[in-house]
C-alpha cells in the first residue's frame, strides 16, 4: 500500500480524503494557497506544501506545482478530490510520466467520458441513449443562436470541461440563448481553463439520477445504487438522497448496468458517476459521466457501507474489488444538505467573512439515527472570495426516507453558524416542504416554489405558540438569575410575574402566562395561553448558549438563540424572529413606536455581494429601459448580471472593471427618465 498521498484539493473534500488515508495508515501531504495558509486541511496532513496566490489558476490549477511537491514530499500517488485538476488528462499524463500514481480512471478514460463533448459522441458510438444537441464546440455568440434554434428552444448551454454548475445557462429564446453563450463561456475559462461549451435539448421537467461506479484495473466493475440531485439552482445540486424515491427496481438495474458497460467501454477504473435526467415515465437520458468523485458521495457511502475514498485508493494501488453485484445492499436512507456561504434572502448571493462561531450538530449514530458532516472549516476560518461557496456537508441516515428527513431537520436547526450568510434557513424549510416529503421532485423543484426568490417560512399558530414558550422561558431564567444576584444586595419577594406578551414581530403577539414552576435551570415550567390552552416547558438551556433544546408540550424542540436589542433571536425550521418578552402594560407601549424606514436607494446600484467587477455594459448619461444589463460582479467563480429594475438614466459610475467592492458598495448612480 501507499505510504504517502498528496491531495490536490482544499476545503472539505481534502480533509474527507485526509480522514479515508489517516484511517489506512497513510501519511497525507495537503496544499495550499494564500488564502488557505490556515484552513483545516493544512492542519490536519502531516505535511503541507504552499503553492503560490490565491486565484485557483496561479495556485491549485499548476499540476506542475502539485507534482514537485510530490517530489520534494516523497508522495507516491495524488488524490485530486473533485474540481480543479480531477478531470484533467494533461496531469493525469503528466503524473504518470513522473511515475506518481494518480488516484483516479486512466488517462484514455478521462478523455473519453471527462470531456462532456466527447463523452456524448462516445456515448451515441456505443448506443447509450443522450438526450439530442449540438456535441461540436459552439464558436460564437450567433452560431450558439442558430444551433439552439435547430436544437429547438429551450436549450442548455453548457461548458464541455467541469462542472459543479458553473458554465451552465439555461435559454428559452434566442437573447438568452447570446447572453447564455457569454456567460458559461466566460465561467468555463475562470473556473476550468477552457472555454468551449456545446448545446444540448432542455428536457422540461426532469429528475436528475445518477449512478455510482466503482470499478477496478483487472475489469470488474459494480454499480452502488442510486443518487437522485434534482434539488438544484443555477444547476448546482443543494440536496441529494439515497436512494431515489421515484425509482423502481427494474430501473435501478437497467441504469445500473448502463452505467457499468460504459464504464468497462473505456476501460475506467476508480470510482466514477454516470449521470441520468429521467423523465416523468422512467425514461432515462445519458447526460455525462464525471470521472471523479462526487460531492454527494457521502450518501451513497452511507447506505452501502462503502468507503469510496478507501476503495479508490486501493483501486490505485492495483488491488482487485473485493465488491460483487450481489453484494451491493441499499440499507435504509441516506439525505445530503449542502452548507453555503450564500444569502438566501437576498437571491442566494455569496457571503464571505470569517465564522466567528461555528458549531455543527454532533456526528455519530444514536438509536439506529446517523448525523455526518464533512467540513473543511472551523470557528475562526476565513470564507475567501476565491473559492466555491459550500463550507460543510451535512449528512443523515436512518431506516427510512421520512425518518432522515426529520433527523435532517432537527440536525439543520442546532447547525450554528455566525459571521456570514448561510442557507440553513433555507435548507431547513425545505426538509418542511410538503412537495419534498412527497419526493414529487424535479429539477425546476425550487424555481417553481420560490419563484420570487426565499422570503423566509411563514410563522403558523403551532410555531407562534412554541416559540413564544421558549422566549419566556428563557427571560424567565435570565430575570431569575439577576433578581438573585440582586437579592444578595437588597432582599425582594421573590415572586415571578405571571402575564407577558412575546413579540415576535409587530403583527405577530402572543399573551402567554407563567403559571407554575421554578424559573432556572434545569427549565420546568407550566404555561397558559390567552386561549386557555396550557403547555409543559422542559429544557436544560442556561443563558448564553447558542441552543435551546426541550419540549414544548411534549413536543421535541430545537431552537437556536442569539442575543437582540432587547431579545431573542430565535431561528427554527427556517422561521427566523425577534422576540421580545414584555410585560403587558409594556407591551402596549412598545406596539406605538414608530417603525425606522430604511433609506431610499432605488436609484443607486449597490453591489449585492463582495467580488469583482467584471463589466460595466453602460456610460454615464445613458438612459436605460428595465431588464437591460448594468454591469456583471464575479463572486466565488461565479458571474451574476446585475440589471436595471426600472427606465433609468444613468448619471454616474463609480466602479471599473477589476474592482473589488464590498457588499453594498455604490456602482453606478441614477436619475429617473423623468429628472434627466
Amino acid at each position: 500500500m501507499f505510504k504517502k498521498i498528496l491531495i490536490a484539493n482544499r476545503g472539505e473534500i481534502a480533509c474527507r480524503v485526509i480522514k479515508s488515508a489517516q484511517r489506512m495508515g497513510i501519511k497525507t501531504v495537503a496544499v495550499y494557497s494564500d488564502a488557505d495558509q490556515d484552513a483545516l486541511h493544512v492542519k490536519m496532513a502531516d505535511e503541507a506544501v504552499h503553492l503560490g496566490p490565491p486565484a485557483a489558476a496561479e495556485s491549485y490549477l499548476l499540476g506542475d506545482k502539485i507534482i514537485q511537491a510530490c517530489k520534494d514530499t516523497g508522495a507516491e500517488a495524488v488524490h485530486p478530490g473533485y474540481g480543479f485538476l480531477s478531470e484533467n488528462a494533461d496531469f493525469c499524463k503528466a503524473l504518470a510520466e513522473t511515475g506518481i500514481e494518480f488516484i483516479g480512471p486512466p488517462t484514455g478514460a478521462i478523455k473519453a467520458m471527462g470531456d462532456k463533448i466527447e463523452s456524448k459522441k462516445f456515448a451515441n458510438e456505443a448506443e447509450v441513449s443522450t438526450v439530442p444537441g449540438h456535441m461540436d464546440v459552439i464558436e460564437d455568440a450567433e452560431h450558439a443562436v442558430r444551433i439552439a434554434r435547430d436544437v429547438g428552444f429551450p436549450v442548455m448551454i453548457k461548458a464541455s470541461a467541469g462542472g459543479g454548475g458553473k458554465g451552465m445557462r439555461i435559454a428559452w429564446d434566442e437573447d438568452e440563448a447570446r447572453e447564455g453563450f457569454q456567460l458559461a463561456k466566460s465561467e468555463a475559462k475562470s473556473s476550468f481553463g477552457d472555454d468551449r461549451c456545446f448545446i444540448e435539448k432542455f428536457v422540461v421537467g426532469p429528475r436528475h439520477i445518477e449512478i455510482q461506479v466503482l470499478a477496478d484495473k483487472h475489469g470488474n466493475a459494480v454499480y452502488l445504487g442510486e443518487r437522485e440531485c434534482s434539488i438544484q439552482r443555477r444547476n448546482q445540486k443543494v440536496i441529494e438522497e439515497a436512494p431515489s424515491p421515484f425509482l423502481d427496481e427494474k430501473t435501478r438495474k437497467a441504469m445500473g448496468e448502463q452505467a457499468v458497460a460504459l464504464a468497462k467501454a473505456v476501460d475506467y477504473c476508480s470510482a466514477g458517476t454516470v449521470e441520468f435526467i429521467v423523465d416523468k415515465d422512467k425514461n432515462f437520458y445519458f447526460l455525462e459521466m464525471n470521472t471523479r468523485l462526487q460531492v454527494e458521495h457521502p450518501v451513497t457511502e452511507l447506505i452501502t457501507g462503502v468507503d469510496l475514498v478507501e476503495q479508490m485508493i486501493r483501486v490505485a494501488y492495483g488491488e482487485k474489488l473485493e465488491i460483487a453485484q450481489d453484494d451491493v445492499k441499499l440499507n435504509g436512507w441516506a439525505i445530503e444538505s449542502r452548507i453555503y456561504a450564500e444569502d438566501p434572502f437576498r437571491n442566494f448571493l455569496p457571503s464571505i467573512g470569517r465564522l466567528v462561531n461555528y458549531m455543527p450538530p454532533q456526528e455519530g449514530t444514536v438509536d439506529g439515527l446517523t448525523i455526518r458532516n464533512d467540513t473543511g472549516v472551523v470557528s475562526g476560518s476565513e470564507i475567501s472570495m476565491f473559492y466555491d461557496p459550500m463550507i460543510a456537508k451535512l449528512c443523515t441516515h436512518a431506516n427510512s426516507r421520512e425518518a432522515a428527513i426529520a433527523h435532517m431537520s432537527t440536525a439543520l436547526d442546532a447547525f450554528v453558524v455566525d459571521g456570514i450568510e448561510h442557507n440553513v434557513p433555507f435548507l431547513a424549510a425545505l426538509m418542511d416542504h410538503p412537495r419534498w416529503k412527497a419526493g414529487n421532485l424535479t429539477t425546476a423543484f425550487i424555481d417553481e416554489e420560490y419563484p420570487d426568490g426565499f422570503e423566509g417560512v411563514s410563522l403558523n399558530e403551532e410555531s407562534e405558540k412554541a416559540l413564544a414558550a421558549v422566549a419566556l422561558s428563557m427571560e424567565l431564567v435570565r430575570k431569575n438569575r439577576l433578581d438573585d444576584f440582586i437579592d444578595r444586595m437588597a432582599p425582594h419577594s421573590g415572586e415571578t410575574r405571571q402575564e407577558w406578551v412575546v413579540a415576535l414581530s409587530k403583527e405577530n403577539r402572543v399573551a402567554v402566562n407563567f403559571v407554575a414552576g421554578m424559573p432556572s435551570t434545569p427549565i420546568e415550567m407550566d404555561m397558559r395561553y390567552e386561549d386557555g390552552s396550557k403547555v409543559a416547558v422542559v429544557s436544560d438551556w442556561v443563558p448564553g448558549a447558542n441552543l435551546w433544546t426541550g419540549t414544548v408540550g411534549g413536543k421535541k424542540l430545537t431552537v437556536q438563540v442569539r442575543a437582540g436589542l432587547n431579545s431573542y433571536q430565535l431561528t427554527h425550521s427556517g422561521v427566523q424572529v425577534d422576540a421580545k418578552v414584555m410585560r403587558p402594560n409594556v407591551a402596549a407601549m412598545e406596539a406605538l413606536m414608530p417603525v425606522r424606514i430604511p433609506p431610499d436607494t432605488s436609484n443607486l446600484l449597490l453591489c449585492p455581494m463582495p467580488g469583482l467587477v467584471v463589466s460595466i455594459a453602460v456610460q454615464e448619461g445613458q438612459q436605460v429601459q428595465a431588464g437591460e444589463a448594468l454591469a456583471t460582479v464575479e463572486a466565488m467563480k461565479m458571474e451574476n448580471i446585475l440589471r436595471a429594475e426600472r427606465d433609468l438614466v444613468v448619471s454616474k459610475i463609480n466602479a471599473v472593471p477589476g474592482d473589488s467592492l464590498a457588499v453594498d458598495a455604490v456602482i453606478m448612480e441614477f436619475a429617473s427618465g423623468d429628472d434627466a
